[in-house]
């Protein structure tokens, strides 16, 4: 998850845009919500494809074709543009989960019972999509959410019918290289068996952290990639000994040969694949990011529409001042602003929503184990579980008027800014704040409440940005990992940046009011508080 860029549109179709999930080969997906809440993916089409004759049939047949695959392991279509119209969106529902390509780099490979129930789930996905008369095309480790209750199989967005042969070009491969089968790589028309053979690669990804026919951390061109598909063997080292016979049959070079999604199904099961154990067999640490990733989604939501109100409020206010300010005689005119709490409510709520996008993702990098947060008794960052208990409130009235730490004013040096980019304070790690202490610089002040709330505050001591957190002795920490740290009287982290992992990143406060980490010249994570 991203924030939006300033070029972003706020909403698209009626739908309002609260994050960028992502791209992909037809364009940009946001994260958005439908007026009762319910979360979506929102996925535009890119002007260059929508341009193109033909395109918007094609565009109205991967609707058709997502909505004839009714499954568990798909996501469901919600709504989409109306012919004609520009951009081109199509909303399904946004499951909250790492695609598998996410997880093991993160996290590694599957054990052998995830794998197997992985392998069972995903057959069982593929029934469903080739039962309907459809190829799916593109399976491969981007493409599968690893859900709570079972994976999703997604996009289909160059999904054809399996005897649709109008768009497919002598020469022309579509898919994934690595994963897409021989039969797709020369140009063929990609059927049933192809998702096979597709499906097989990604569980030896699953096992070894590598296609069947890469190496671990090698790169290599496309060209070179495909040539192994078509003309060498898979490399299954590291696979589990009893997979190996199945994969072997799937990955076979002639489409004829290898078994149905059916079939392996059934030899998977003989082997203690079973579909419906997904919840019991994924990983363990897997459950408790997606509760991380699920409730920071809905506080997100929650947020976002705490924040429209007040917005709103803030309207209305406005708009009796004027309805007073005409009734008023002309000698005393009426001049009311709007309450000082709409403001700030409106002001910390959607900088929250900021704040909180940009934790809704699963990291693709690790921290080192001598500077993670866990190797020094602390866990690492993770999206907040406290978020939504202070939901809709601006932080609390017990904020102090900021000053510096012994520690702040012995190790940092203000210096005066060239440019608006310049640093008014760097803070290097470790650095701690207690409950009560503040370090600040310019016009801005950064403060660990006595509530428990850290705050970026202005000149006024207006809260400007917060984590939204509570609770009696938390304190803050910028970690040497580069991660911004909320924890609890008892050590238990409430809310973090979700920068770890980057070794001397600094926390800067900027001439231009924001308060940001950075490594080197990249941003990593902003307060959003720029004057």
């Amino acid at each position: 998850m991203n924030n939006l860029l300033p070029s972003d549109p706020t909403s698209i179709g009626g739908y309002p845009l609260l994050g960028r999930l992502g791209a992909g080969g037809m364009g940009q997906v946001f994260l958005s919500r439908t007026g009762s809440g319910r979360l979506l993916a929102l996925k535009t089409i890119r002007d260059d494809l929508g341009s193109e004759p033909g395109f918007e049939e094609r565009f109205a047949r991967e609707i058709s074709n997502s909505d004839r695959v009714r499954s568990p392991w798909t996501v469901t279509v919600v709504d989409y543009s109306a012919p004609g119209r520009r951009p081109q969106w199509l909303a399904t529902e946004y499951v909250p989960a790492p695609s598998l390509a996410e997880w093991v780099t993160a996290h590694g490979v599957l054990s052998q019972t995830a794998l197997l129930s992985l392998a069972a789930e995903l057959c069982g996905a593929l029934r469903a999509v080739h039962q309907a008369g459809l190829a799916h095309r593109d399976v491969k480790p981007g493409n599968i959410l690893l859900a709570r209750d079972r994976p999703r199989l997604i996009d289909f967005g160059i999904a054809r019918a399996a005897d649709d042969t109008r768009h497919t070009r002598l020469g022309v491969s579509v898919g994934s290289p690595g994963f897409l089968a021989p039969d797709q790589a020369v140009g063929g028309v990609a059927a049933a068996p192809a998702d096979v053979f597709s499906l097989a690669a990604v569980l030896v990804y699953a096992a070894t952290g590598h296609g069947p026919f890469s190496r671990a951390g090698e790169q290599i061109p496309a060209a070179t990639l495909l040539y192994r598909v078509v003309h060498e063997e898979p490399d299954l080292e590291g696979v589990p000994p009893e997979l190996v016979p199945l994969l072997t049959a799937c990955l076979a070079k002639d489409p004829a040969v290898r078994p149905t999604a059916a079939q392996l199904g059934g030899w998977l099961e003989e082997r203690g694949g079973r579909i419906g154990r997904w919840p019991e067999e994924c990983p363990t640490v897997l459950a408790g990011k997606l509760t991380e990733a699920e409730h920071s989604a809905r506080t997100m939501v929650d947020l976002a529409h705490h924040s429209t109100a007040a917005l709103a409020d803030q309207d209305s206010a406005g708009a009796a001042a004027r309805s007073d300010t005409v009734l008023a005689t002309p000698a005393e005119p009426v001049r009311r602003r709007p309450p000082a709490w709409l403001l700030t409510t409106a002001i910390a709520a959607v900088a929250v929503v900021v704040a909180v996008a940009a934790t809704v993702y699963f990291g693709t990098q690790r921290s080192s184990a001598k500077s993670s947060p866990s190797a020094q008794g602390r866990p690492s960052g993770s999206a907040s579980s406290a978020s939504s208990a202070t939901e809709g409130k601006t932080p609390s009235a017990s904020a102090q008027k900021p000053r510096e730490t012994q520690q702040s004013q012995e190790s940092q040096k203000s210096q005066e800014p060239k440019d608006k980019g310049a640093a008014l304070k760097v803070i290097r790690a470790t650095f701690e704040l207690a409950a009560g202490e503040s370090v600040a610089a310019g016009a801005r002040s950064l403060t660990m409440q006595q509530d428990g709330n850290l705050v970026v505050s202005d000149q006024d001591h207006e809260p400007r940005w917060a984590a939204m957190t509570k609770g009696e002795g938390n304190s803050a920490r910028f970690q040497a990992d580069g991660n911004l740290v909320v924890y609890d009287s008892g050590g238990q982290f409430l809310w973090s940046s979700r920068t770890n992992g980057h070794q001397g990143a600094v926390l800067v406060f900027q001439v231009d009011g924001n308060v940001v980490i950075k490594s080197g010249d990249t941003v990593l994570w902003a307060a959003g508080t720029e004057s």
